[in-house]
């Protein structure tokens, strides 16, 4: 199942994908996290007598309009790591920071190059969307907390990113990421065959298989969960291949008029373009 959160005539709608149509359930629940609570099955059943709403005429937002939590991993991949600069040998947990809801646009909205830098650069993402509650949760039982997996552009502002050790204020500018277009369900994808791609404006800059994780989507979900509750709705962002763009040379950092594009075998495609801040 594909589930996404639209706006169209001026409302939000949200449920089940089917083709070009996406089916509204908003009447049973306030918001798509808490219909993730309530169950695919009950989705699905609430679903089938639910209005319709034409894709061509809505406009995808933020599958989770306002998630409680934005967990993203950072450098969860060897080969970034390295073009990072950062020590070769993994960390024992995975290394977290958080974004805010604010920082996030849905798919084909554009996202923002700030006025105070031009160090915008791109990070191509697996995310995680939580189903259920869960605290101290084993690697064994953590995907069994899991509504489905998405598409995330962890935009960041690499200047920012490193004023200090801390990475939050390079990732959490307004409007500087993306997710979406929609959510699916784990029956449905495969992380294990997976491929992430990033082109920016046509090119191809990030190409990994999902496998390369440092940190497994289970072992990540399994830590977080020992110091906060995860809820239905939370996104987890898994971390980003290498290539980005400030370890090239010459950097390719984003410039308005380019069109950010990660695509993952089952997931889809995240399409965002660049424009200058107002």
């Amino acid at each position: 199942m594909r589930l996404s959160t639209v706006s169209v005539a001026g409302r939000i709608a949200f449920g089940p994908i089917n083709g070009d149509v996406l089916h509204d359930v908003s009447a049973t629940w306030p918001d798509l996290a808490t219909a993730l609570a309530a169950g695919v099955e009950a989705i699905s059943a609430a679903a089938a007598d639910a209005p319709s709403v034409s894709l061509a005429d809505a406009t995808y937002e933020l599958p989770i309009p306002n998630p409680r939590r934005i967990l993203c991993v950072g450098l969860n991949y060897a080969a970034h790591r390295a073009e990072s600069n950062a020590p070769t040998s993994a960390t024992e947990n995975p290394a977290i920071f958080v974004r805010f809801p604010s920082s996030l646009v849905g798919h084909d909205q554009p996202i923002v190059r700030p006025h105070v830098s031009n160090h915008f650069d791109y990070e191509g993402e697996l995310a995680v969307v939580m189903g259920k509650t869960c605290r101290y949760v084993t690697e064994d039982e953590a995907l069994d907390y899991v509504a489905g997996y998405s598409l995330f552009m962890d935009g960041t502002l690499r200047d920012f990113q490193r004023h200090t050790s801390q990475f939050t204020p390079g990732k959490s500018f307004e409007q500087s990421g993306g997710f979406g277009p929609t959510i699916v369900t784990p029956d449905e994808f495969d992380a294990s065959t997976a491929q992430l791609t990033t082109t920016v404006s046509g090119i191809v800059r990030q190409d990994a298989p999902i496998s390369d994780m440092i940190h497994s989507v289970a072992g990540i979900i399994s830590y977080c969960s020992q110091w906060t509750t995860l809820e239905p709705g939370d996104v987890i962002a898994t971390g980003t291949p290498s290539g980005v763009g400030y370890a090239r040379d010459p950097q390719v950092l984003l410039v308005p008029g380019d069109v950010v594009e990660v695509a993952i075998t089952g997931l889809g495609v995240l399409r965002n373009p660049v424009i200058d801040e107002a």
